[in-house]
């Protein structure tokens, strides 16, 4: 059934999108505005953080030797 005769039989179930705009007006879900961007790579930013930590610390006791 194409989309255009469930909505003329009333089969469509999809519930419309009311735009969250909370933070922008571009936002979708999974969207790429900056704010749920940031929010969603927390995590692998910190790893990477960690990551650049430990390499320099490894650097460090590599030149001191």
């Amino acid at each position: 059934m194409s989309l255009d005769k469930a909505i003329e039989y009333g089969k469509e179930k999809r519930r419309p999108y009311y735009r969250a705009g909370r933070y922008d007006l571009t936002c979708r879900p999974n969207g790429g505005c900056p704010y749920c961007e940031n929010n969603r790579k927390h995590k692998h930013k910190k790893k990477d953080c960690a990551c650049k930590d430990q390499l320099k610390e490894y650097s460090k006791e590599e030149e001191s030797n």
